[in-house]
């Protein structure tokens, strides 16, 4: 607000470094991450997905995840709420093309409280060619950063992307990042079968 109580004729002082005030923050955030799977008896393959967030408004595309050859784009509205244990919720709906096609409502979920975090997405694929096609995907993450720039923890997921003796695939992760750059590797399915080795990276801008 402008100071109505100035003395006539007097300048208010400038900051030449403080920011204009009509020079508004770019208000859309956007994140890009690849998702290679180093598999033990099918080809490997590369799961990208880019994400765009404007105020409450979330926008993503994905490919390879629910299905090999099959892209998928959703739209969904954020919510988030509470300051120590934050909770940030996405209900999406997506469609489904390629090698499976379908409609398929979905979610992104976080939880956090200090050092330790809690996410997970889902999502239900009704598929449009057979009904036999329809199947819940999810990935989920339990992690532990001791500091900023490194994360340890479990992870889960639920795919047909590709086949294994497991339903519910689980293993271990470790992340590092660096400004906003992020690189993890996971390891499914370790000590019950033939592992799968996941090699994920990530920018945000």
């Amino acid at each position: 607000m402008l100071s109505t109580g100035m003395a006539f004729g007097q300048t208010a002082a400038t900051d030449p470094t403080a920011p204009s005030p009509d020079a508004a923050p770019n208000p859309w955030e956007f994140s890009f991450s690849a998702y290679t799977y180093l598999l033990p008896h099918e080809q490997n393959y590369v799961n990208p997905n880019f994400t765009a967030d404007h105020g409450g408004l979330h926008l993503e595309a994905r490919y390879n995840y629910e299905a090999l050859e099959t892209g998928s784009v959703w739209i969904g509205h954020n919510f988030s709420m509470g300051k120590k244990l934050v909770l940030v919720v996405t209900p999406m709906l997506g469609g489904v093309f390629g090698n499976l096609t379908g409609v398929a409502p979905g979610y992104n979920l976080s939880l956090s409280f200090g050092k330790f975090e809690l996410s997970s997405q889902g999502e239900y694929v009704f598929d449009t060619r057979d009904r036999s096609g329809n199947f819940f995907y999810t990935w989920s993450e339990f992690s532990y950063s001791p500091v900023d720039w490194f994360r340890t923890g479990l992870v889960a997921q639920r795919t047909k992307a590709y086949q294994t003796e497991l339903d519910i695939q689980r293993g271990l992760l470790a992340g590092f990042s660096y400004k906003k750059v992020n690189f993890t590797t996971y390891v499914f399915n370790f000590g019950w079968t033939d592992p799968t080795i996941v090699l994920a990276a990530g920018v945000n801008f």
